[in-house]
Parts: structure tokens; C-alpha cells; sequence
């Protein structure tokens, strides 16, 4: 087992391990309520963790939190009206074209 990354919170430890195990890469959260005890110890030392199991897959593991951590910005431009769309939008908020996909 290997740590791969701090998370700066529960929630975020949660989804990117979800996300991972998606993905076939066994992953889990580990010091989940060690942010109750953050005047006992350094702060960041309480900060919850995600570990992978499998040492091999580390790599593949670190290349889709990358992918997590940075999403790819989005921003088409409206073939019908010529406008501006930035965001998951499948449909232009101007015209009410259909966007094509990425």
C-alpha cells in the first residue's frame, strides 16, 4: 500500500478515491477523523489521505488525479450564432443549438 496524495478535505479524499476505484486503481481514504484531534497534532498531519494498494499502478494513479486535480477547460463557440459557451453545456444558451462534442 502507498499513499498518494493529502487531500484538503474529507469530501475531496472521498470523490478522488471514488474516482480511482472507478478507474480499476484500489484506492481508499485513510485518517478520516484525524481533523478532530488537529490542536493535539500539526494541522497538516491531520489532513485526510488517499492510498493506493497495488505499488504498480502508482503512476496511472498519480496521471488521473492530475487529470482531477486540473480539468480540461471547456470553451466552444456556437456554430448557429457564434457565441461563446464555457462549461459542460450541451446546448448554447443564446440559440438553443445542440453543441457538439468534445
Amino acid at each position: 500500500m502507498r499513499k498518494l496524495t493529502q487531500a484538503p478535505n474529507l469530501a475531496i479524499a472521498t470523490v478522488w478515491a471514488d474516482c480511482l476505484n472507478r478507474a480499476g486503481i484500489e484506492a481508499s481514504v485513510q485518517r478520516l477523523y484525524a481533523s478532530g484531534i488537529a490542536g493535539e497534532i500539526p494541522p497538516d498531519q491531520s489532513l485526510p489521505e488517499v492510498w493506493i494498494a497495488d505499488d504498480g499502478q502508482l503512476d496511472a494513479a498519480r496521471a488521473l488525479l492530475h487529470e482531477l486535480q486540473h480539468p480540461r477547460e471547456r470553451r466552444r463557440v456556437c456554430q448557429a450564432c457564434n457565441e461563446l459557451i464555457e462549461g459542460p453545456f450541451e446546448q448554447c444558451w443564446n440559440c438553443g443549438a445542440n453543441m457538439p462534442g468534445l
